[in-house]
């Protein structure tokens, strides 16, 4: 009985699983189809019948055939229109962009303006005291905070910017220097050459142990003292005081031997253009004339002014006078001067 029920259900499952469907052949006639419809509502009614004096099994709802549905994704794809899905692409593209372009402009504006600065630890410190080494980048800042020496040599590639005062202990060796500003120094020394562009004040003593040119004109204040001064030309505004012998130096001029020397006579001039002594020797049978013709070393710009002193008394019995001119002058006698004599005349010309 068991058995019989079991194939029962069994023929009952297949008849009610739902991928199982029995479709009425399209060649049946009416009939047959309505004779499978009473066999099959008697097999189910026997059924039943057979299966009162046992449990009743729960008769299951029937279902309809599975249907293959698509996943929440491609429901969501094929629901969307696809001009909007475009424009959320261009959406996401556009953000994305705007971001790249935020962070650049962020990093450029963001950029220091000034030099890193870096502490530097003791071992880099005792690095540098006993090897080469490179420490930092360029744009770096090496802060010492503490006093540093140098043993040996230190070169400074780039412009070197002192903040606080210089000061050096030793001699300072500098190929160019300029000064902006008011500048003092205690004890300058130059050994070369001195080149004042603008204006020069000595506040104190100026002293020079080689010569001192002056282009243009040089005024002194107070006392000028020279042990040797040499000028092309002096100009006074005052008076001049002399308080030591005044030399006229410069080259002997020449002379011309005159006629009143008579035979045999002979002339010697010694000094300059400026001041001199003519020393005269008469011959035999001297006569009025001049004895001598003194020729100036350089011509006078004017007419000069010549004094002439006879020395001793035979000079002075003599009557003696002088021709001038801006080259030379000339020592003359209007009378007859005593033959076989020696006798002199100092002079002194000036414009």
């Amino acid at each position: 009985m068991d058995d019989l029920n079991d194939n029962q259900k069994d023929s009952l499952d297949s008849l009610e699983t739902p991928t199982t469907v029995v479709a009425p052949s399209t060649s049946a006639t009416p009939a047959a189809a309505a004779n499978s419809a009473d066999t099959a509502k008697s097999a189910a009614t026997n059924t039943t019948a057979l299966n009162e004096p046992d449990t009743p099994e729960p008769i299951m709802p029937k279902q309809g055939p599975i249907i293959n549905r698509p996943s929440l994704l491609r429901r969501f794809i094929g629901g969307l229109n696809i001009y909007l899905l475009l424009f959320m692409v261009l959406m996401v593209v556009a953000g994305a962009t705007g971001v790249v372009f935020y962070l650049k402009a962020k990093n450029g504006t963001n950029s220091p303006t000034s030099l890193g600065s870096q502490s530097l630890p003791q071992s880099t410190l005792d690095q540098l005291a006993n090897s080469d080494v490179t420490v930092g980048e360029p744009k770096h800042t090496l802060s010492v905070q503490s006093d540093t020496v140098f043993g040996g040599s230190v070169v400074v590639r780039s412009n070197l910017q002192i903040a606080g005062s210089l000061q050096v202990g030793s001699n300072l060796a500098i190929n160019g220097i300029r000064v902006t500003g008011n500048s003092t120094f205690d004890d300058v020394q130059i050994t070369k050459s001195l080149a004042l562009t603008g204006n020069g004040s000595v506040q104190g003593q100026l002293n020079v142990q080689q010569n001192l040119n002056v282009n243009g004109g040089g005024t002194f204040l107070g006392a000028l003292s020279a042990p040797s001064l040499a000028v092309g030309s002096i100009q006074l505004n005052g008076d001049l005081i002399v308080t030591h012998h005044l030399s006229a130096g410069g080259s002997t001029p020449g002379r011309t031997n005159g006629t009143a020397l008579g035979s045999g006579g002979t002339v010697s001039v010694s000094g300059s253009d400026s001041a001199g002594s003519v020393t005269i020797n008469t011959g035999g049978g001297p006569g009025p004339g001049c004895f001598v013709t003194i020729n100036f070393s350089t011509k006078f710009n004017s007419m000069p002014h010549i004094v002439i002193t006879p020395v001793g008394s035979a000079a002075a019995g003599i009557q003696y006078y002088i021709n001038r001119s801006t080259t030379s002058f000339s020592i003359c006698s209007a009378g007859s001067p005593p033959g076989s004599s020696t006798f002199g005349f100092d002079y002194i010309a000036f414009d």
